[in-house]
């Protein structure tokens, strides 16, 4: 018998598992608005502007996001419940209460670091 060599080849995998996604820390920069009107929220809660909400495009409901003022370095932790902002150039919307922790509301807007911590 003659020895055989055989190449062993990988199968090219495009895209990146979800496997461990969850474990992943996800940090982002951009600028924050506030909201204070509103019903309901994309979850189904009622909006409550006293309560640390925030709402973004793409993260679960339920994940708890530290939002830090760039710069003021005040930071706060809210819970996605909603989706949005739907402005171009918005990475968050938060509830007036995250919004005065943050002390963006007589600006409105604040450029913002994001990380996911739960």
């Amino acid at each position: 018998m003659t020895p055989r060599r055989v190449a062993v080849a990988k199968k090219h995998t495009p895209f990146a598992s979800n496997k461990n996604a969850a474990e992943t820390p996800v940090a982002s920069h951009g600028v924050a608005s506030f909201y204070t009107e509103g019903t309901k929220t994309a979850n189904g809660e009622k909006f409550d502007t006293n309560e640390l909400t925030a709402a973004h495009r793409t993260l679960p409901f339920g994940t708890r996001l530290r939002v830090t003022n760039v710069a003021t370095g005040q930071s706060v932790t809210v819970r996605v419940n909603d989706r949005g902002p739907f402005v171009p150039g918005r990475v968050v919307d938060v509830s007036h209460s995250a919004a005065q922790t943050l002390g963006m509301v007589e600006g409105g807007i604040a450029k913002v670091k994001l990380d996911v911590v739960e």
